[in-house]
């Protein structure tokens, strides 16, 4: 499979239009303020390229790091067979699963027929058979909405746009046709609310977290914090005129959650993973100063708290010091 970030330099314009600059400062505008959009966000061909260039590649590493916490679930002996991603627009989740599954079938659901035909030409351009016969199917949720059975759906950048009702009609209707659900968000308060919520509603289900919460109690954050997490991804020329950036790099940051079905028989190393010790999770940046590190954890007994692990402590401590933001990290 190619690059995205080189098909979308070969398919997308080289150089920022006036539309797509609009299409741009739209998006960022939505994005920024918090609240869900009036109207369509990728309503033409321009706001489709627009949202390509400006949020595709780092939509996709925010739920690549999201379905990476699978790999030691679904194993490459048997990965799933079907995708479901839906309200995917120009498909960032279905690039971010063939790659690390490439066998699998995907079906996009979108509301936006122009987000709709670019990612068919991407994937098209990508050089790889299964995203190539990707479906794309226009599809607008509503209230009784079914959907079509899938190994794995994925939920990205859509519950914060909906109503609270309509957002947890989606989330079980998923539930009732998937049996592994991926929920990515904004790593925003708003999109924060909109992952707990689904939190809710998957654990009064009987599903089992899988990331990133090392526990099922109430989420331990104090008001005024929110669970998000960071991934880094390089501008393109386009993204940097559109932006109007000079750094070639950015950092997304996004909120997620992962849960597998209660009859995980069919998804290999599931119940080995349930039976491994528990992890907590880091939540914030490490700390590192002279042979510390300082840890902030959310633990399996559902609390938060901040470890101190000094150079005395040998073995963890190498660990504390390759330990990054959203890593597991062993429960003491």
């Amino acid at each position: 499979m190619r690059e995205l970030a080189d098909v979308l330099r070969e398919t997308l314009p080289g150089r920022a239009t006036d539309a797509t600059r609009r299409s741009a400062g739209a998006l960022r505008d939505t994005y920024r303020s918090g609240s869900a959009p009036a109207t369509l966000a990728i309503a033409d061909a321009a706001s489709a390229a627009a949202y390509a260039a400006y949020r595709m590649p780092a939509t996709r590493a925010a739920i690549a790091r999201a379905l990476a916490s699978l790999v030691p679930v679904w194993d490459t002996t048997d990965p799933p067979r079907s995708h479901l991603d839906l309200g995917g627009g120009t498909g960032a989740a279905v690039w971010a699963a063939h790659g690390l599954w490439p066998g699998a079938r995907s079906r996009v659901l979108d509301a936006s027929e122009p987000a709709l035909a670019l990612g068919r030409r991407l994937a098209d351009a990508s050089g790889d058979a299964g995203l190539a016969a990707t479906e794309w199917e226009l599809a607008r949720l509503a209230p009784g909405t079914r959907l079509p059975n899938a190994d794995l759906t994925t939920v990205s950048y859509l519950l914060g746009e909906l109503s609270p009702e309509l957002a947890g009609e989606v989330v079980g209707a998923c539930l009732a046709s998937s049996r592994v659900l991926a929920i990515v968000e904004p790593g925003t308060p708003r999109g924060y609310a909109a992952v707990l919520a689904a939190r809710e509603r998957v654990l009064a289900s009987g599903w089992r977290l899988l990331a990133p919460c090392p526990h099922v109690a109430r989420c331990p954050l104090a008001p005024g914090d929110w669970c998000h997490f960071s991934v880094r991804i390089q501008r393109s020329a386009l993204h940097r005129q559109l932006k109007d950036a000079e750094l070639g790099h950015e950092d997304e940051k996004f909120s997620y959650l992962v849960a597998i079905a209660p009859e995980v028989a069919g998804v290999p190393g599931a119940e080995q993973r349930a039976a491994e010790p528990p992890e907590s999770r880091v939540l914030r940046h490490p700390l590192t100063r002279k042979g510390l590190v300082q840890l902030r954890l959310c633990t399996p007994e559902g609390t938060v708290r901040d470890e101190i692990v000094s150079k005395r402590q040998g073995p963890r401590y190498r660990l504390a010091r390759d330990t990054d933001w959203g890593d597991t990290f062993p429960a003491t």
